[in-house]
């Protein structure tokens, strides 16, 4: 049986504002419906492992979601976070950060870190996805030019791979396209199955 039959009699709750992770929801053929926004303060501890903060605050946004579940009913929370020396770059504040950001990755190659919280009235499952990212050094003009005309300050590490700066400059990836989109889809549908069962 395909995972939307299965899903048929199930109400999936997706906790995210991001336009990205609700194309990849609906281009995968996941009905669902969009939670209301909610407050949730994502701090994580300074001792917490880089490659393990995603999944961690993916667990809190879970935790902070105000209303029951109700039989049937499916939440899912997912966090994104870029990762280069071992620093976590979450949503740059302003200009000057996204190019410290972009700055600090050309060149070189970083990590890109979904987690996935799953939650239902009986139980919870908690999964990340890692991706390997290689951008080209990239000049100060361009940049520049990216953070200006694409305003990337609501995307972690400064960039969007499906944007200008993914065609240009970035050389090579290793893992899933669509966890540096900020969802990694095709594990999210086969962990859904599990979840089902």
């Amino acid at each position: 049986m395909l995972l939307h039959e299965k899903l048929a009699d199930k109400e999936l709750i997706l906790a995210s504002a991001s336009p990205r992770r609700h194309q990849l929801m609906e281009d995968a053929g996941l009905k669902f419906t969009l939670a209301p926004k909610f407050e949730c303060d994502e701090n994580y501890p300074v001792t917490l492992p880089a490659g393990e903060v995603a999944a961690y605050l993916s667990t809190l946004k879970s935790n902070a979601y105000p209303e029951p579940l109700g039989e049937g009913d499916i939440l899912v929370t997912a966090d994104t976070t870029v990762v280069i020396d071992e620093r976590v770059l979450g949503k740059p504040a302003d200009r000057a950060e996204a190019i410290e950001m972009l700055r600090a990755m050309s060149g070189r190659s970083h990590k890109v870190y979904t987690g996935v919280t799953l939650r239902s009235s009986e139980k919870v499952h908690t999964f990340a996805v890692e991706t390997e990212v290689y951008f080209r050094a990239m000049g100060e003009d361009e940049i520049a030019y990216y953070v200006d005309n694409y305003r990337p300050y609501d995307k972690a590490g400064a960039y969007g791979i499906q944007e200008w700066i993914g065609y240009v400059a970035i050389e090579r990836i290793e893992g899933s396209f669509y966890n540096v989109m900020g969802l990694p889809i095709q594990r999210l549908y086969t962990e859904l199955l599990a979840f089902i069962g």
